[in-house]
C-alpha cells in the first residue's frame, strides 16, 4: 500500500465543475433523484465504469483493475425541502413533492452535489491512470441520506450481493471549514439519531370553560419543558447527547381547546447505551406527564433511527497519513465527534466491515461565520473544495488500492 495519489494532471476541472454546478441546479428529494441517478449513470457509462441501479434510485458504479484490495466509496445524492436564497447565478429553482404531497421548494442545502460530483471525477481520473492502481473500487451513490432510508434500501436491495464485498467503506462530507482541510475522527465520528412522533390525547373545551378539558397544549408544554431535563439531570455532564422538540402542532382557533396535539423530537447520542437511556426517559416522562392531567396513554412513534458513524482506528490512522501526505501535515485535523447523524455507517455495518468518514472545508479561511449545513445559505466555493475533495478521495483510495 502508498499514500501517493494518482496525478491530477488528468482532472478535467471545467468538466468538474460544470457537472457540480448542473447538479446543484437540479437538486431532488429524499428517495426521488430519478433524473440525478440518470445523470450519474450516463456519466459511468460515458466512461466505460459498469454500474446498475440499487435501492431504487441508487447507482453502483463497480471499477475492476486487475488483482488486488477491494473498497466501496459513498457519496450520497439527495437535496433538501429549502428555498435557496443564495444568489448564486446558478441556484436551484428546483420543486418537489413532500410524501404527503406538498409542493416544495429544493435545494442542496447539505452539499451533497458536491459528494457526488468529487467522487464521479476522482473515478474519472482512476479509470484514466489505471497503471497507478490495482484492485476494485465500488462507486456508492446513495439515495436518501437526509431520510435514513437510502442506506437501508440499498442494502435490502442485495447491495452486496450484486457488487463485490469491501474491506472498508469510505466516503466524506463537505462542512463549513476552510477549504482545503480536512477534520477527521477516531473513533465515534458522527451521532446516533432518532426522530419521534408525540400524539398527545384530551378533551376538547370551549376556551372559557378549561375545567371540562384535558388540554393537550398545556400538556404538551409540560413534556417538552420537562424533556430538557433529560440531558441536564438525568445524564452526567460529560455525556453528550441532544433532545429537540422541532415541531409542534394543536388547534385551529384560539377560543376552543383542542381534543389532540402532536409534537416532534430529534434525539442525538453517541453510544447505544445513551441512546437507550434517553428514549426510556422520553418515554416515561410523556406518559407520566399525560398521567398527571389525567389525560389518555400518548401514541409515541418511532419515525426513524440513523446508526452511529464509528471510524475503525487502524483504518482511521491509515487515511490519517494518506490525507496528510497529500494534503499537508497542517490541513488534516484530527476532530472530535459531531452531534450530526449520517447512514453511512449502516453500508459497513451490514456485512461487518469497517466505515472511515471525513469532513472536509468548502469555503474561504478568511470567511467569519460561514453558513452551516441545512441553510438557505449554503453555498461551498466551487474552487478550492472541488479539487481538494478529489485530493482527498484519491489519497484515501490510493492508500488501499495500490
Amino acid at each position: 500500500m502508498t499514500t501517493e495519489s494518482p496525478s491530477l494532471a488528468a482532472l478535467d476541472t471545467d468538466w468538474l465543475n460544470e457537472t457540480y454546478v448542473h447538479l446543484h441546479r437540479n437538486p431532488e428529494l429524499s428517495m426521488q433523484e430519478h433524473a440525478t441517478a440518470v445523470f450519474i449513470e450516463r456519466q459511468l457509462t460515458a466512461l466505460g465504469i459498469e454500474n446498475f441501479r440499487c435501492g431504487g434510485t441508487g447507482v453502483v458504479g463497480v471499477m475492476r483493475n486487475g488483482h488486488g484490495p477491494t473498497i466501496a466509496f459513498r457519496a450520497d445524492t439527495d437535496g433538501l425541502p429549502i428555498k435557496e436564497d443564495t444568489g448564486a447565478e446558478y441556484a436551484s429553482r428546483a420543486t418537489g413533492q413532500l410524501p404527503d404531497g406538498t409542493e416544495v421548494p429544493v435545494m442542496h442545502g447539505c452539499g451533497h452535489d458536491t459528494h457526488v460530483a468529487v467522487l464521479l471525477a476522482a473515478a474519472r481520473v482512476l479509470w484514466e491512470n489505471k497503471q497507478g492502481w490495482a484492485g476494485t473500487l465500488v462507486l456508492l451513490f446513495q439515495p436518501g441520506e437526509e431520510t435514513g432510508a437510502g442506506a437501508r434500501a440499498m442494502v435490502a436491495d442485495g447491495l452486496w450481493e450484486r457488487a463485490p464485498r469491501p474491506e472498508v467503506v469510505l466516503g466524506q462530507h463537505v462542512f463549513p471549514y476552510a477549504a482545503g482541510t480536512v477534520h477527521i475522527s477516531s473513533g465515534t465520528a458522527m451521532a446516533l439519531a432518532d426522530a419521534l412522533r408525540v400524539t398527545l390525547h384530551g378533551r376538547q373545551s370551549h376556551g372559557s370553560q378549561p375545567q371540562d378539558s384535558v388540554d393537550p397544549i398545556v400538556l404538551g408544554a409540560h413534556i417538552i419543558t420537562r424533556l430538557q431535563g433529560i440531558v441536564s439531570r438525568e445524564l452526567a455532564p460529560t455525556t453528550p447527547a441532544v433532545v429537540t422538540a422541532g415541531t409542534f402542532h394543536a388547534g385551529l382557533k384560539e377560543n376552543i381547546i383542542p381534543d389532540r396535539a402532536e409534537f416532534t423530537l430529534n434525539i442525538r447520542t453517541l453510544t447505544p447505551e445513551v441512546r437507550a437511556t434517553v428514549l426510556e426517559a422520553v418515554s416515561r416522562i410523556v406518559n407520566a406527564e399525560a398521567q398527571a392531567s389525567r389525560a389518555p396513554q400518548p401514541d409515541i412513534e418511532h419515525i426513524y433511527d440513523f446508526p452511529r458513524c464509528y471510524n475503525d482506528p487502524e483504518h482511521t490512522s491509515l487515511v490519517i497519513a494518506a490525507l496528510r501526505a497529500e494534503l499537508g501535515e497542517e490541513c488534516v485535523v484530527l476532530a472530535p465527534p459531531v452531534m450530526g447523524s449520517e447512514d453511512v455507517g449502516w453500508l459497513g455495518d451490514s456485512i461487518g466491515v469497517p466505515t472511515v468518514y471525513w469532513f472536509f472545508g468548502g469555503f474561504p479561511a478568511e470567511q467569519e461565520n460561514p453558513p452551516v449545513n441545512h441553510s438557505p445559505y449554503f453555498l461551498p466555493v466551487m474552487e478550492p473544495t472541488l479539487t481538494s475533495g478529489v485530493r482527498a478521495a484519491l489519497a484515501a483510495i490510493s492508500s488501499y488500492l495500490a
